[in-house]
């Protein structure tokens, strides 16, 4: 099986939810380093609309960058620009396999789609 993870190698849950993955037999990891190589909008919506979420439940609403753009407030379409123009703002790790993705808060959550 392969997996992708959206990865920030200074975040703990991001190395936790690595490490799952890592150690978890029969999966092929791909690592994307998310502040490096960011996702455009479009991969965004696809990625949570995959997970069933929404974009504001991906959102990293305590980054300094969110309170200035206002995003408090603000509706999916400019969260989804905000995190495309600031990856900063999209939390941390979205994991994508076969069958699903998942946001590995808690990194186990993983699991589910392993």
């Amino acid at each position: 099986m392969k997996a992708t993870i959206w990865h920030n190698p200074r975040c703990s849950k991001s190395r936790q939810t690595l490490a799952i993955l890592e150690a978890t037999p029969g999966v092929e990891v791909s690592v994307i380093e998310y502040l490096k190589s960011p996702p455009d909008r479009a991969e965004l919506a696809r990625l949570y609309a995959r997970a069933g979420m929404a974009p504001r439940d991906g959102l990293r609403a305590g980054e300094p960058i969110a309170k200035e753009l206002g995003l408090a407030g603000a509706d999916r379409d400019a969260i989804l620009d905000a995190m495309a123009a600031h990856p900063i703002l999209i939390e941390r790790p979205l994991v994508e396999t076969d069958k699903g993705v998942r946001l590995g808060r808690p990194p186990e959550k993983v699991l589910e789609i392993l």
